[in-house]
């Protein structure tokens, strides 16, 4: 039977590397889970009738609530979005104040993504004068960005930006307005709508975590063949520490006898 030998170097990168591995697997586990229960709070709410933009304030968690507006948008004050592509293709989302004649409340709408295949001419687009009846959905990012904010005082309009927090926004432009950003749904005023609302499924990330969890299999079986079957170096050491052993000791009994 195989002796059990394990080796120091061995056992001290598996005590270092194994709560890592497992870690990361419970942690991956963890953001699945969190994903999973984003989309389904996600469903719930847009399958819900739209509410009137004057109940956006007194609501503590407007996250994706479908919300009906009327009103204007602001053809002064537009925003593109940048870095946001949809089918391959390199384009900006275009975003506006809009005033809501109902409630008096200004509202940062997201109207949609509009093509920019050529940087060189400023992307296309065009903005209704008239009142609207339009329906849009709140949406709260999950998480803060440290992406610079659009510097609403300075520059000439449209302003292209990297990141979109309307709570930043209306200060500079003097108003008071709705701190998250809505997102139209597809009608006349919008552009190519369909966010994802998650970057990521739930699905990867318990695939990325089978994968951590496979490591750490790995790891530990190879520790195991290890500490069962040293390297030939090892027991070639082994070997050679017993034979010097067993003369060590024959010559202490010729000492003896002597």
């Amino acid at each position: 039977m195989k002796r059990f030998r394990p080796g120091i170097a061995p056992t001290l990168v598996v005590l270092v590397l194994l709560p890592v591995l497992i870690s990361l697997g419970f942690w991956q586990l963890g953001r699945g889970e969190e994903k999973r229960l984003m989309l389904d709070h996600y469903a719930e709410r847009r399958a819900a009738p739209p509410i009137a933009a004057a109940l956006l304030s007194s609501t503590t968690d407007p996250a994706y609530r479908r919300v009906q507006l009327r009103g204007r948008f602001d053809a002064e004050h537009s925003f593109l979005l940048d870095n946001s592509t949809r089918e391959g293709k390199a384009g900006v989302e275009l975003i506006q104040p809009f005033h809501d004649q109902s409630s008096g409340l200004w509202l940062m709408v997201n109207r949609g993504w509009l093509l920019w295949s050529d940087r060189r001419v400023p992307p296309a687009f065009d903005t209704p004068t008239q009142s609207l009846n339009v329906d849009a959905w709140v949406y709260v990012s999950p998480g803060a960005t440290f992406q610079l904010h659009p510097d609403a005082q300075s520059g000439s309009w449209p302003k292209l930006v990297t990141a979109m927090d309307p709570a930043r926004v209306w200060p500079e432009l003097n108003r008071e307005g709705f701190a998250h950003e809505l997102r139209l749904e597809a009608g006349p005023a919008a552009y190519v709508t369909g966010w994802p609302v998650v970057s990521m499924g739930p699905e990867k990330h318990v695939g990325y975590a089978v994968q951590w969890f496979a490591m750490a299999t790995a790891l530990m079986g190879l520790w195991l063949y290890l500490s069962f079957n040293p390297p030939a170096t090892l027991r070639h050491r082994t070997k050679n520490n017993k034979k010097k052993d067993t003369l060590d000791g024959n010559n202490d009994e010729s000492s003896q006898h002597v």
